[in-house]
């Protein structure tokens, strides 16, 4: 990792570890956690997306995957949380290397719509299903996670097993990045072709990155479960799909620290517009256009470029002035 990283990682930290301590209402603690979710899957979204110029509609499948899977065997058969989770990780890693083989030889828009068709068709098999998922009406009581004997059945409880998660998410997508294989991926998004006359096995690596981001989404789905305690088939449709790749797109493609940003702030815009509900999308479609206008690379990435050329120019200006 470069040393920025590092201290980007010093902040966050000392970020996760303030915000519970300065903040005494529980609902703002609420939508950290939500906040904190949605970075784990943004961050391996990105991956795909940003870092192999992979898009993917179907992420929200794969997160329904990892809610619905701990919920049922918890809820329905009685199995233990924590191992439960690394089985839904599992099955629903599977699952994507079963979609991926074919769906990865696709490309553009392509691909788009065959993870858009696996989406849909998870969305409408957890809605008939209901003897096993409940239906539309979802599936309720699942258990909260216990830790040393001890329910984690609050917000405040839940922060920090998912913050630490997150944490620990972005930690290792900073190492894949900087690495031999993070090399690898970016030589992909620039040119497939390019990348494998390098000797760059451009199938094998789409297709473990796929699989990566999936189990992450599936990790993340599966704490949601059990911190909800609830979850139905609204909560990973098509349109869960489409917020994670604009958090992406906003937050900055090939940034994993935009993931993170972009991940809070559109996770957080909803709250702020609850007074105006019925305009939030229209304020999604307004960010999108905006960012994509003024900052293609990404508001984080965009915005630390603007920082450093006006440096730049007040530097030139400073030894304009020296006599």
């Amino acid at each position: 990792m470069r040393r920025s990283d590092f201290i980007y990682m010093g902040v966050l930290a000392a970020l996760v570890f303030l915000y519970p301590l300065l903040v005494s209402n529980s609902y703002y603690v609420l939508v950290a956690n939500i906040v904190g979710l949605n970075v784990i899957v943004v961050t391996g979204l990105n991956l795909l997306i940003g870092y192999t110029g992979q898009i993917s509609l179907g992420h929200g499948a794969f997160f329904g995957l990892g809610a619905y899977i701990s919920g049922i065997l918890t809820t329905v058969y009685g199995f233990p949380p924590w191992p439960t989770m690394v089985l839904a990780m599992i099955v629903t890693g599977l699952a994507a290397l079963i979609i991926g083989i074919p769906a990865l030889k696709l490309k553009g828009h392509y691909l788009v719509m065959a993870t858009l068709g696996f989406n849909v068709i998870v969305y409408i098999c957890m809605i008939e299903m209901e003897e096993l998922t409940g239906g539309p009406s979802g599936l309720s009581g699942i258990p909260n996670l216990t830790l040393g004997g001890v329910a984690l059945d609050s917000d405040r409880a839940m922060y920090w097993t998912i913050w630490i998660t997150a944490f620990l998410v972005v930690v290792g997508g900073l190492n894949l990045v900087h690495s031999r294989v993070g090399r690898g991926l970016k030589a992909i998004h620039g040119s497939e072709v390019a990348a494998a006359a390098l000797g760059v096995n451009t199938r094998a690596f789409k297709i473990k990155i796929f699989v990566a981001s999936a189990v992450l989404a599936a990790l993340s789905g599966s704490l949601y479960a059990h911190y909800i305690t609830f979850v139905s088939p609204k909560t990973f449709d098509f349109f869960y799909s489409i917020r994670v790749v604009i958090m992406v797109i906003i937050g900055g493609m090939g940034s994993i620290w935009g993931s993170i940003f972009g991940a809070a702030l559109l996770t957080s815009l909803p709250e702020l517009l609850e007074m105006v509900e019925e305009y939030s999308v229209l304020a999604y479609g307004l960010i999108l256009a905006v960012v994509l206008i003024f900052f293609p690379q990404g508001l984080l990435p965009g915005l630390a470029d603007l920082v450093r050329r006006r440096r730049q120019k007040a530097l030139v200006f400073a030894d304009e002035d020296q006599p």
